[in-house]
């Protein structure tokens, strides 16, 4: 599996964040240290399915650093405060009557956005999906994410590292929201590589566990309330991971537990040994990079995008890089400095990292 560790993550001011539910401006014009200010002022913007979950707010801060530094780019954010396709739905549609110049969409719904982007793009709009493929229907062509059933193979094989591939038991997995590719994909690698790797283990689920931190918390303590000799409770989500964690501290649980995703509760719950490990997708790297092309593009290729799936890597956090992801954390430039080389390499060569859009998992 070609996925290796790496460093830290932003976060926007609070007032800043709150301002995103009816879409926050943000322009990136001369200022950046990177900016070229080349070509007209473009007017672009990316869609979140849920700017309070950190795994979204990433890949906005990318996104927007990635705006800042190409230069001349007035870009806006705009996603609901808690996981709600139709409203995202709309504030899309509103995005494409005000920033036409291209916009990112990142959702957990895909059918619901087929004919909101196929409109858009039959209006020349270029579109880029960013971390959940589009759907056949949307004449969308371009997306950037990850290989999802390939990380939670990852966090499978990391399960049996600690379980040991002779272990007997149950390993329960939850999912926030049922039906999302990505999640169902992260899901399926971890039951097929458990399988695999560990016949004797039994996997329970996936359970729905929403991606509400309340809800969230309440169906893990059902969970661990049903299972009390499992082995493992493994989720694949952004609350997944730390609410596991406050619980298994609250019971003093002697199961493993860990997920997905960067939120700072998470972190700490690894440096803490809580969760024996966090995977972490690169949504800063992924909200960058879609930015960083869908400029190059519409100013050097008349919006012409390239065709495919740019797959994205990811990495495991452990005790072993806990402090130097922290430290990337802290900030959108300290996220940047340290990513730096890796963008740096994928985007000189945009075509080493394609793959046929039907190939997205």
């Amino acid at each position: 599996m070609t996925v290796r560790p790496r460093r830290p993550r932003p976060l926007l001011a609070a007032a800043a964040a709150l301002a995103l539910a009816a879409g926050l401006a943000v322009s990136c014009g001369d200022s950046g240290s990177e900016g070229t200010g080349s070509g007209k002022r473009l007017k672009m913007g990316i869609a979140v399915a849920n700017y309070s979950l950190n795994f979204a707010r990433a890949m906005y801060e990318g996104a927007t650093e990635a705006a800042a530094h190409a230069g001349n780019v007035d870009f806006k954010v705009v996603g609901p405060p808690n996981t709600d396709g139709p409203a995202e739905q709309k504030l899309f549609q509103s995005l494409t009557v005000t920033h036409p110049d291209g916009i990112v969409l990142e959702n957990l719904d895909p059918p619901i956005f087929t004919r909101p982007a196929a409109q858009a793009v039959d209006k020349g709009i270029p579109i880029v999906a960013l971390d959940t493929a589009p759907t056949d229907g949307s004449k969308v062509t371009f997306y950037v994410g990850n290989d999802n059933y390939e990380l939670g193979g990852l966090l499978a094989e990391q399960t049996v590292e600690r379980l040991g591939a002779d272990a007997k038991g149950t390993v329960v997995i939850g999912v926030p929201n049922p039906g999302t590719p990505v999640l169902d994909s992260r899901a399926a690698g971890i039951k097929d590589t458990l399988g695999r790797l560990a016949p004797g283990i039994k996997v329970v689920g996936p359970f729905q566990t929403y991606s509400d931190p309340a809800q969230n918390y309440g169906a893990w303590q059902s969970q661990v309330n049903a299972n009390p000799g499992a082995l493992a409770f493994l989720g694949v989500g952004d609350a997944d991971s730390y609410n596991l964690a406050r619980l298994k501290e609250q019971r003093k649980g002697g199961y493993l537990t860990a997920g997905f995703d960067v939120d700072p509760k998470t972190l700490q719950a690894v440096k803490r040994g809580t969760n024996f490990v966090a995977i972490d997708p690169e949504h800063f790297l992924k909200g960058y990079l879609a930015t960083a092309i869908l400029i190059k593009s519409v100013r050097e290729s008349d919006g012409r995008l390239p065709d495919g799936w740019f797959k994205t890597p990811g990495f495991v956090i452990d005790a072993g890089n806990i402090d130097e992801i922290v430290q990337r954390e802290k900030s959108p430039k300290s996220a940047h400095a340290w990513y730096k080389p890796q963008l740096d390499r994928l985007l000189a060569d945009t075509a080493a990292s394609l793959r046929p859009l039907k190939e997205a998992r």
